[in-house]
Protein backbone atom coordinates (compact mmCIF):
# COMPACT_ATOMS: atom_id res chain seq x y z
CA UNK A 1 0.00 0.00 0.00
CA UNK A 2 1.42 3.37 -0.94
CA UNK A 3 1.61 6.30 1.42
CA UNK A 4 -1.05 8.14 -0.61
CA UNK A 5 -3.63 5.36 -0.30
CA UNK A 6 -2.78 4.71 3.34
CA UNK A 7 -3.98 8.22 4.18
CA UNK A 8 -7.40 7.32 2.78
CA UNK A 9 -7.78 4.15 4.82
CA UNK A 10 -10.11 4.11 7.87
CA UNK A 11 -8.31 4.99 11.06
CA UNK A 12 -9.23 3.72 14.51
CA UNK A 13 -8.23 6.55 16.86
CA UNK A 14 -5.90 5.77 19.74
CA UNK A 15 -7.04 6.49 23.30
CA UNK A 16 -4.75 9.54 23.22
CA UNK A 17 -6.45 10.84 20.07
CA UNK A 18 -9.93 10.22 21.48
CA UNK A 19 -9.05 12.02 24.70
CA UNK A 20 -7.68 15.01 22.76
CA UNK A 21 -10.81 15.26 20.60
CA UNK A 22 -13.10 14.94 23.63
CA UNK A 23 -11.13 17.65 25.43
CA UNK A 24 -11.44 19.99 22.44
CA UNK A 25 -15.18 19.33 22.17
CA UNK A 26 -15.68 20.18 25.85
CA UNK A 27 -13.64 23.37 25.48
CA UNK A 28 -15.44 24.34 22.25
CA UNK A 29 -18.92 23.93 23.69
CA UNK A 30 -20.66 27.31 23.54
CA UNK A 31 -18.00 28.91 21.31
CA UNK A 32 -18.80 30.94 18.23
CA UNK A 33 -16.74 30.70 15.04
CA UNK A 34 -14.29 33.49 15.91
CA UNK A 35 -13.55 31.92 19.31
CA UNK A 36 -12.94 28.51 17.76
CA UNK A 37 -10.68 30.11 15.14
CA UNK A 38 -8.63 31.74 17.92
CA UNK A 39 -8.39 28.40 19.74
CA UNK A 40 -7.29 26.71 16.50
CA UNK A 41 -4.58 29.31 15.99
CA UNK A 42 -3.35 28.84 19.57
CA UNK A 43 -3.33 25.04 19.18
CA UNK A 44 -1.36 25.30 15.93
CA UNK A 45 1.20 27.59 17.55
CA UNK A 46 1.53 25.32 20.57
CA UNK A 47 1.89 22.22 18.38
CA UNK A 48 4.79 23.54 16.34
CA UNK A 49 5.71 21.12 13.56
CA UNK A 50 2.67 18.88 13.14
CA UNK A 51 4.70 16.30 11.20
CA UNK A 52 6.68 15.51 14.33
CA UNK A 53 3.96 16.22 16.91
CA UNK A 54 2.41 13.49 19.05
CA UNK A 55 -0.77 11.83 17.79
CA UNK A 56 -2.86 13.54 20.47
CA UNK A 57 -1.53 16.95 19.49
CA UNK A 58 -2.30 16.33 15.82
CA UNK A 59 -5.81 15.13 16.77
CA UNK A 60 -6.35 18.26 18.86
CA UNK A 61 -5.39 20.58 16.00
CA UNK A 62 -7.47 18.57 13.54
CA UNK A 63 -10.53 18.72 15.80
CA UNK A 64 -10.19 22.49 16.31
CA UNK A 65 -9.92 22.82 12.53
CA UNK A 66 -13.01 20.68 11.94
CA UNK A 67 -15.07 22.57 14.53
CA UNK A 68 -13.93 25.94 13.16
CA UNK A 69 -14.99 24.86 9.66
CA UNK A 70 -18.32 23.60 11.01
CA UNK A 71 -19.05 26.89 12.75
CA UNK A 72 -18.14 28.95 9.68
CA UNK A 73 -21.51 28.21 8.06
CA UNK A 74 -23.51 27.46 11.17
CA UNK A 75 -23.82 30.86 12.81
CA UNK A 76 -24.42 29.57 16.31
CA UNK A 77 -22.47 28.22 19.25
CA UNK A 78 -20.87 24.79 19.09
CA UNK A 79 -22.54 21.88 20.85
CA UNK A 80 -21.51 18.23 20.49
CA UNK A 81 -25.19 17.27 20.68
CA UNK A 82 -25.88 18.98 17.33
CA UNK A 83 -22.58 18.00 15.68
CA UNK A 84 -23.51 15.31 13.14
CA UNK A 85 -19.92 14.02 13.01
CA UNK A 86 -19.76 13.51 16.78
CA UNK A 87 -23.18 11.91 16.89
CA UNK A 88 -22.17 9.56 14.07
CA UNK A 89 -19.04 8.55 15.99
CA UNK A 90 -21.03 7.86 19.14
CA UNK A 91 -23.54 5.75 17.22
CA UNK A 92 -20.76 3.80 15.51
CA UNK A 93 -19.03 3.13 18.83
CA UNK A 94 -22.30 2.01 20.40
CA UNK A 95 -23.07 -0.33 17.48
CA UNK A 96 -19.51 -1.65 17.45
CA UNK A 97 -19.81 -2.73 21.09
CA UNK A 98 -23.04 -4.67 20.48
Amino acid sequence: MTEDTAANEPHEPTPEERAARDRVRRQATGMAHHQAAEALEAAEEAAGDLDTAAAGTRAEVAEWSRITDLLFDRGGPYTPQTDAYVQGQLTARKNHRV
